[in-house]
Parts: structure tokens; sequence; C-alpha cells
């Protein structure tokens, strides 16, 4: 009989699933939909809920993202097909590049079409400069689909990863020092949309070659909590008192030390996970969560508006229990969406899901 894998291993497997449906899921509360536009939301800055949308942006969204990268770098660390460039940057190239550009052309069809042909304010293409740099993220941000970034600089780790698997410790850790200087720094584009994830993708190679995720899976759950709610705080009293005036390297320093034990905390919180009864549920969430990644921001610039007029905008009475369930409402319209595409086009599932999503 073949040999059964061992329990430590797919227990591991478990919590790097259950990682990416926190992480992911966790995202849907940065784009949330407010109502409001920029100078509002400044004004509301202090208020009761502008404070619980931080938080869960912060918690739940910015700071869960590292793992993501992360996650990523330590697979590619431990694969051997990472060595076969041509293999390797086709696989990517199929399940990460053709989804993102697909995703955003469907953006551009359905939100600046309802912005055309109706009431919704939304970008409208106004050149081919702009057409391209939409789909593919050239040289800036896109306005529509603004959660791209992470898979146009992903693909980029990508296509590096088969070097930088053959290079030794000292040379990666290079890597890693020179992408947190350039996220300090604020630099990156047009290079890289945001050098963090180069930063945390080259951090969770290394991590694959000491075995770190075993050691933190062995820390207690206090030890990986309190510098990340530690920090959490400090970011937050940073923000919410104007008198406090950081100097940017402070400010971008905070920012990246939060991120990296926001890493941590997830990823014990996910280990952990892996051993209750939450699991299973989480696991059937996983083949959904790159489609919800990809599809959320459309979904709320079509809905969040519709919906919002029966909760209210931001600092209205109702707006708190929007805002709370936006990511379970996102997550079930993904779930039919994405089960209904795989009956009628599996094909068009698959790509669109980056072939994390299969026939039944």
């Amino acid at each position: 009989m073949p040999d059964m894998i061992p329990a430590s291993i797919a227990r591991r497997s478990d919590a790097i699933s259950i990682a990416r449906v926190i992480c992911i899921v966790g995202v849907v509360y940065v784009h949330a939909w407010t109502g409001r536009g920029g100078a509002d939301l400044d004004a509301l800055r202090t208020t009761g809920q502008e404070v619980l949308r931080w938080v869960l942006m912060e918690i739940f969204g910015r700071s869960a993202v590292p793992l993501l990268g992360f996650i990523s770098g330590w697979l590619v660390s431990g694969s051997r097909r990472t060595r076969d460039w041509r293999d390797h940057v086709g696989r990517k190239a199929r399940t990460i590049l053709l989804p993102m550009a697909l995703w955003n052309i469907l953006a551009i069809l359905l939100v600046s079409g309802a912005s055309r042909f109706g009431t919704l304010a939304a970008p409208q293409p106004h050149s081919l400069i702009w057409l391209a740099q939409e789909l593919f993220i050239l040289t800036r941000n896109p306005h529509i689909n603004v959660q791209m970034p992470f898979l146009r600089d992903l693909f980029l780790c990508m296509l590096a990863a088969p070097l930088l698997v053959r290079a030794p410790g000292w040379l990666l850790w290079l890597v890693v020092l020179a992408a947190g200087s350039a996220h300090i720094g604020g630099y990156g584009p047009p290079i890289l949309m945001r050098a963090s994830i180069l930063f945390f993708f080259a951090l969770g190679m290394l991590a694959q070659r000491g075995a770190v995720e075993r050691r933190v899976a062995a820390w207690p759950m206090m030890a990986a909590a309190l510098p990340f709610a530690l920090l959490t705080l400090a970011q937050l009293i940073a923000t919410l008192r104007p008198d406090i005036m950081l100097a940017p390297v402070v400010a971008a320093s905070l920012d990246l030390a939060l991120r990296v034990s926001a890493a941590l905390f997830f990823w014990r919180l996910a280990w952990a996970l892996a051993g209750t009864n939450a699991r299973e549920t989480l696991l059937r969430l996983e083949p959904y969560v790159f489609f919800l990644f990809c599809a959320h921001l459309i979904l709320i610039w079509l809905f969040g508006p519709v919906l919002g007029l029966a909760f209210g905008r931001l600092g209205e009475p109702l707006y708190p229990l929007y805002l709370l369930i936006q990511p379970a409402l996102v997550l079930v319209a993904v779930i039919g969406i994405a089960r209904l595409l795989t009956r009628i086009a599996p094909r068009t599932a698959g790509i669109l899901s980056g072939g994390r999503l299969k026939p039944a």
C-alpha cells in the first residue's frame, strides 16, 4: 500500500488553503462600498463607523494580504517544477496573467458599461493607453480593478523565481532588504506597483529553506497575536491623532513591521483552524477564493450602491451592519456565479479561476 501522507504535512496543506480563504475574504473589507468620496471620508475620519472600517481594513484586509505573497514564495521554493523556466512561466501565465487580463476586460465591459448606459459613477475608457493600462497594469494602478496589481507583481516575481530558487541564502536576503527598503522609501513603480510583494515573496522562499512555518505553528497563539495587536494599535493611534506627524520613513517602516507581524499571526491562526471543526467548511470555500479575489470589486461597483439604498452610506445608522456582512454577501454571490459557470461553461470557469474550479 502507498505510504500515508504524514499528519503534519496534511495539516500544513490545509493551513495554506485556510490562510488563502482568510486573506482573500478579508480583502473585501479593503474595497467595501461606503457611498462616500475622498472629502467625505476625511471628514468622517474619527467617527466610530470610520474607525470600525479602518480596523476591519487593516486587520482583515491589508494586513492579511502579505501572507498570500509569503505563501506563494514558500510554494515555489519547494517545487522542483520551478526550476524549469519555460514550464514554470507558462503555467503562471495561464493561472495568474491570463485571468488578470480577462477579469480586467470584464470589469471594463460591465462597470464602464453600467456607467455609460446607466447611472453608475465609474471610470470610462477614453484612450487606447487607458485601456492598455487597465488591462495589463503597465506603469500605473488601474482605476476599476484596483486589487489586480497584486497579481501583476506576483507574476513578475514568478518570472524571477527560477533564478531565485537557485540563489544562495545571502542573495535572497539582499533581495528582501532591497524590496523592504523600496517599500519604506516609496519606490517600486513602474517595475513593481508594490515592492512589498517581492519582499514577502522572497521572505517566503527563505522561510521554506529554514522550515520557519513549522516553528511559527508551534508558537503559543498569544506570542503570535501580541506583536500584531500592539503594532495595529500604534498605527491606529497614528491614524486618528492628526497631531502625531510621523516621518514618511517611520510610517512606512511601521506599516511593513505591521504586515510582517500580520503574516505570522494569520499563519498561526490558519494552522490552529486546520485542527478544528471549521476546517472542512473553510476547505470547501478555498476553490472559490481566487474567483472571489478577481470578481469582488466588479460586484461591489455594480451592486454596492443598490444595497446601499437599503442600508445607507457610511455614517448612517444601518451602515455598520452592511459593512460587516459585505464579505459574506460577495462570497455567496461569487459561489453562485462560479457554480453556474462551472455547469454551463466549465472551460471558461477554469480559466477565470486560474485552474481552481473543475467541472463537477
